[in-house]
């Protein structure tokens, strides 16, 4: 299937075109015919599926339509909710690409700068605002946002606005909206809060699944490395002493870890930032251009800082450090590979993550490969008999201990007795960090 197989207008086309898209991914060719039948749809979809254009196209395609028949003032018609100040920031730019040809106007809002340029697009008239909560409601109530001209509601990374406390807030939106109005409702999870907000704002959708997040892409070549916790830093200096690695995302669980990698990174002569929230919306943005330019090598994030970043041609990912919530992997991982290209997914393991390795197996319903050569080997059976060593010792008639909750954020899980890890097989010589693995596929 191409994207002119679903009756898409030629404005679209000719964008699509400029862009290099010609064939939609899945959740595309099921989608796009829904939302312009006009019809509330339920998208359970990973990162990197492509489902911003499976929303952001139909929708230029039914406010141009409108708009050469009614030919009325700009109001804002479209509203695209989204978690994060970066994911705002891509959407608007992918409304900015496949708009390019429409004349519709558009504009993002987000916190932790100067609302006055905002405002002032505001002022000016757009068609679709992509927008954070907070953000939004704050210029809601000065007065220089109103929402009762909106016929269409995207509401994107609905378990993330869950997982960072906006569920409150974007009911509040919520309730100022039209109730006449096409809802389009994105979540790479359904816990049981986020299908009870979907069930609450959809009127008779249509479902479209793709690809469950228990799952990763075939494209993604994986491979962990067990190392002690202490040899983490020369560990990822030995794998970017390879040249063929050309930019590579880096995970770290806290801010203050990504800081302290890009400290040792930049010892070692090689071009680093970080993005997280402690940084400012510029130097988050700044940090950002730079590695999608190349200008940085090696890109440090947080989880929630990482959500939607989007970057073309990522070869490598690196989980410097497991995260402790199983589907977290799933969605850093999926920041390569995207798209159906090729990519690449290392992982670190130390004894204390023996635990998250275990859970991410399950997840995934498959066992990472391990690459056992390299400089820096852990023993694993003497990493696990240390971590049963360190587990309460049962009281005579004590039960399993108390089972652990699948929430997101704990920090607690993964202690306790982990028992031996798996470890998989080794990797073939053309699965190792380096080589032609990085090349993506046109």
């Amino acid at each position: 299937m191409l994207f002119q197989d679903l009756k898409l207008i030629e404005p679209i086309l000719r964008a699509l075109k400029t862009e290099g898209y010609t064939t939609p991914t899945p959740i595309q060719q099921q989608a796009i015919p829904i939302v312009l039948q006009q019809r509330d749809l339920l998208g359970c979809a990973q990162t990197g599926t492509g489902k911003t254009a499976a929303f952001a196209i139909p929708i230029l395609q039914l406010l141009y339509q409108d708009r050469l028949q009614h030919k009325e003032q700009k109001t804002i018609k479209a509203l695209i909710l989204t978690p994060t100040r970066e994911l705002a920031i891509q959407i608007d730019e992918s409304f900015a690409a496949y708009g390019k040809h429409t004349g519709l106007k558009h504009t993002v809002i987000f916190g932790g700068v100067s609302q006055n340029p905002q405002v002032d697009a505001l002022k000016r008239g757009v068609d679709i605002l992509v927008a954070t909560p907070g953000r939004l409601l704050d210029l809601m109530n000065q007065g220089y946002v109103h929402l009762n001209h909106i016929r269409m509601l995207v509401l994107d990374e609905a378990d993330r606005m869950l997982d960072m406390g906006f569920v409150h807030d974007v009911k509040k939106v919520i309730a100022k909206v039209p109730a006449k109005r096409q809802t389009l409702f994105f979540s790479a999870t359904m816990p049981k809060e986020i299908q009870q907000l979907a069930d609450s704002i959809l009127y008779k959708p249509e479902k479209v699944e793709v690809t469950p997040v228990s799952s990763t892409a075939d494209t993604i070549q994986q491979a962990v490395y067990y190392v002690e916790k202490s040899d983490k830093k020369a560990l990822l200096a030995h794998i970017l002493k390879d040249k063929e690695i050309k930019t590579v995302l880096v995970f770290t669980r806290t801010k203050h870890g990504a800081d302290k990698v890009v400290k040792d990174l930049t010892r070692a002569g090689i071009t680093a930032e970080a993005i997280h929230g402690n940084k400012s919306q510029n130097a988050r943005q700044r940090a950002l251009n730079n590695f999608k330019s190349r200008t940085t090598r090696v890109l440090i994030a947080t989880d929630i800082a990482a959500r939607g970043i989007d970057i073309d041609d990522l070869t490598h990912v690196i989980n410097y450090e497991l995260p402790n919530v199983p589907e977290t992997y799933v969605h850093r991982i999926g920041r390569t590979g995207r798209a159906g290209a090729d990519g690449i997914a290392l992982s670190f393991c130390d004894h204390e993550e023996l635990e998250y390795l275990k859970d991410i197996h399950k997840l995934i319903a498959k066992q990472i490969p391990v690459e056992e050569a390299h400089p820096y080997p852990m023993n694993v059976e003497r990493a696990a008999a240390k971590k049963a060593a360190e587990a309460p010792e049962k009281k005579p008639g004590q039960g399993g201990g108390k089972k652990r909750g699948r929430g997101y954020g704990r920090s607690d899980r993964g202690r306790g007795s982990s028992g031996k890890s798996s470890t998989g097989s080794a990797m073939s010589g053309n699965a190792k960090h380096g080589g032609n693995r990085g090349k993506r596929r046109d």
